[in-house]
């Protein structure tokens, strides 16, 4: 095993346990800042077209299937498998149909590659968010399925806790959303592993045309 002096902290590119890896890559303490971002649902929130637990967890199940969810996923997955990172970046950034969209993906994918260089000691290049997750995956030697399902919740997460924040739920209500998506999490990440560049998009106008109309609200405690 190897020792380390006082004040010192030593890290290796793989632990014994990738599970425990992909855990921490995923976990709200993870400084990619995704607590700031609501990926429209403040628009939403304040036009009162999401004011329900039921409502919150229809307008993720959108998102998931039919939105940045899905695409997201796929470009995970193309990144993993070894796909060109700057036409994958390229496209992730053309997906996104509004300005903090674009700023929301590059932010904390080039926050994710700084913070797993500087951990893991491997090559992770600044990217949008689910391109450097995929690099990530690859350079860490981590397994894509579970990396897809953790990728996934974790999408969903954070916009159930934006929900619990802005419309308000209690946080049990917020839980029972999280658990509710699980299934659908599980079954896209099994598409997106073997799924090409040509099956990705979807069409979720709503979100989208919400994530545009954000930065002209009256007042706002997310940066989309």
């Amino acid at each position: 095993m190897p020792r380390r002096t006082p004040g010192s902290i030593i890290t290796t590119a793989m632990t014994s346990d990738p599970q425990l890896v992909l855990h921490q890559l995923f976990s709200p303490a993870f400084p990619v800042g995704a607590f700031a971002w609501s990926h429209g649902l403040e628009t939403a929130v304040q036009e009162e077209r999401v004011t329900t637990a039921a409502q919150l967890q229809d307008w993720l199940t959108d998102a998931l299937e039919h939105g940045a969810g899905w695409s997201d996923a796929v470009l995970l997955s193309e990144a993993a498998r070894g796909g060109d990172v700057a036409a994958l970046a390229e496209l992730a950034l053309a997906m996104a149909p509004s300005a903090e969209r674009r700023r929301e993906a590059q932010e904390q994918g080039t926050a994710l590659a700084a913070t797993v260089s500087a951990v893991w000691g491997v090559t992770v290049q600044p990217a949008p968010y689910p391109v450097a997750v995929g690099q990530a995956v690859a350079a860490l030697e981590l397994p894509l399925v579970p990396a897809l399902r953790l990728f996934l919740q974790a999408f969903a997460s954070n916009l159930a806790g934006a929900g619990v924040r802005l419309i308000p739920l209690g946080q049990t209500d917020g839980q029972r959303v999280v658990s509710a998506l699980a299934p659908l999490c599980a079954a896209l990440a099994e598409r997106a592993e073997v799924a090409g560049l040509d099956e990705i998009g979807g069409f979720a106008p709503a979100i989208d045309i919400a994530s545009q109309r954000h930065d002209m609200l009256y007042s706002r405690l997310f940066r989309s």
